[in-house]
């Protein structure tokens, strides 16, 4: 889940001293502080570093602005091959030390009682945003060039998941104890569309990771948003787990895959508006769904929203230690 976010008084505090959302990614003591803030109100078994999925599209140098409200625009869209050829490599070592920095102060700070995860979005959603210029419902743009212009598509993948590729490499470098590649926007293609344009760039990290001795052994979940049909496919790229948003039904993904991976998930974050009562039910069912034995991260379906009360994710996760003992 989204620990840090606009549901914490205290994170807000801190974002309103950064000054704004990219300030507070690009300075790491600030990051460092709200990415322990979740772990300081509540008994979570692991911390995931405060950043932000377009950091990679923002060293590429394409104008990222995240206004409040709107959500990210780029003031540099990529609309054409000749944005997409001239588009820089990243040098994530340079460009993106901000995240390592931050990533660093985290695990030393944490000292060992809990482990400290790393993300990116995958090769396909940061191309949604890259291409769109922001946010979109249609995709126009985004699946007009993957289909009137595929090679031009492809070319934006293969720079994408070079980068993708060493940046979650620096991240392990940098302290990183598991990764996670969020595909958020995945489950808005065809089959055919997502394998090609998803999939398969998703699966030459993992593969990339997996056959580097210094990020073989770290695991690596892979997250497609509206992905429950393809899970036999995404568990075949050799990641270690697989996230699963709320349409999908644990027992049902357990008996498909889950001799092959971890499951994470799947609560679907607008029941954190519900009473505490309904919340702890909530819970208790899905872990009832998944059953006995291990193998399962007990995580949300998706980000945690904006206006839910701290004290329902306290009772969430309170919830989720008392029972999966049994």
């Amino acid at each position: 889940m989204r620990q840090a976010g606009r549901y914490l008084p205290e994170y807000r505090e801190v974002r309103k001293q950064a000054g704004d959302f990219l300030s507070l990614c690009k300075n790491p003591e600030l990051a460092c502080l709200v990415t322990l803030q979740p772990l300081e109100r509540f008994d979570l078994d692991a911390a995931i570093i405060f950043s932000d999925i377009l950091t990679i599209p923002d060293a590429m140098g394409l104008g990222l602005t995240l206004e409040e409200g709107i959500g990210p625009r780029f003031n540099s869209p990529l609309r054409a091959a000749t944005d997409i050829e001239k588009l820089p490599e990243v040098d994530v070592e340079a460009q993106l030390n901000y995240v390592m920095q931050a990533i660093a102060l985290a695990r030393h700070e944490l000292a060992g009682r809990a482990p400290l995860i790393g993300f990116s979005g995958s090769p396909w959603t940061l191309a949604t945003y890259m291409v769109e210029g922001g946010s979109s419902r249609e995709f126009r743009h985004v699946k007009g060039m993957m289909h009137d212009q595929p090679g031009s598509a492809d070319l934006l993948m293969q720079k994408l998941t070079q980068s993708v590729n060493d940046y979650l490499c620096a991240q392990v470098a940098a302290g990183a104890q598991s990764l996670m590649i969020f595909d958020t926007w995945g489950g808005v293609l065809a089959e055919p569309d997502y394998v090609r344009f998803s999939l398969e760039p998703m699966t030459r990290i993992v593969q990339s990771l997996k056959s580097n001795e210094a990020t073989s052994d770290t695991p690596i979940t892979l997250f497609t948003k509206g992905g429950g049909n393809w899970l036999e496919m995404i568990a075949a790229s050799g990641c270690d787990a697989i996230g699963l948003d709320w349409t999908v039904s644990l027992s049902s993904a357990r008996s498909r895959i889950g001799h092959l991976v971890a499951l994470q998930g799947n609560m679907d974050p607008s029941v954190l508006y519900a009473s505490s009562d309904k919340v702890a039910n909530e819970a208790i069912r899905i872990l009832d769904d998944y059953g006995e034995g291990g193998g399962h991260v007990f995580n949300l379906g998706h980000g945690i929203h904006p206006g839910i009360e701290p004290d329902r994710v306290r009772v969430l996760v309170d919830t989720v230690h008392q029972e999966s003992a049994r």
